[in-house]
């Protein structure tokens, strides 16, 4: 199944892959995908775990005592915990965004879901989100996840990925076209 997928390849792909085929056979794949999502969610919302996770300072024994306490609290147990424990030992857990997301693909790909890559300037709220789900539905035919990522650096609009397809409809790529319209007319 990851040689189909584009997204899903390489070590985070092989870890990803394991862990989905794992989940699917003991029926717990959207356990699996709530605690990946929820770790990724205190990932992004901590620059403790963060450097938990990416440097290579800290030993395989330090990253997983620390990895174990921050597992406990969030609730995180199963075989989520311990994907995530042997991610640490084997020195891998700097990959575990990847991981994370070829999951998500593979997950998707077993839902007959697609997956879009959605970037934006700020946060969406609740109602613009269900309205791009239901357009890009409209566009796809399929139930779209989406994972969205905030870029200030876009100043406004969206950046959509989905599959091989793009739309950027981002004010920095408007401005940049304006620029170069500019040069070429002056």
């Amino acid at each position: 199944m990851a040689a189909k997928d584009p997204t899903v390849s390489g070590v985070s792909g092989r870890y990803a892959t394991a862990l989905f085929e794992l989940a699917r056979d003991e029926k717990v794949v959207d356990a699996v995908k709530n605690d990946l999502d929820a770790f990724d969610t205190m990932l992004a919302g901590s620059t403790d775990l963060k450097r938990l996770v990416r440097s290579p300072v800290f030993s395989a024994e330090a990253q997983s005592k620390a990895l174990t306490a921050v597992l406990e609290s969030a609730g995180i147990a199963g075989i989520s915990a311990n994907f995530l424990k042997l991610l640490t030992a084997n020195r891998r857990l700097f990959a575990v965004t990847d991981v994370i997301r070829a999951f998500r693909a593979l997950v998707a790909n077993f839902k007959g879901e697609a997956t879009a890559e959605v970037t934006v300037a700020e946060p969406l709220s609740d109602k613009n989100l269900d309205s791009l789900k239901a357009a890009l539905k409209s566009v796809t035919g399929k139930d779209v996840a989406l994972n969205v990522k905030v870029d200030r650096s876009i100043i406004g609009g969206l950046v959509v990925k989905l599959g091989s397809r793009m739309v950027d409809s981002s004010l920095r790529t408007k401005l940049n076209s304006i620029k170069h319209a500019m040069k070429e007319a002056g």
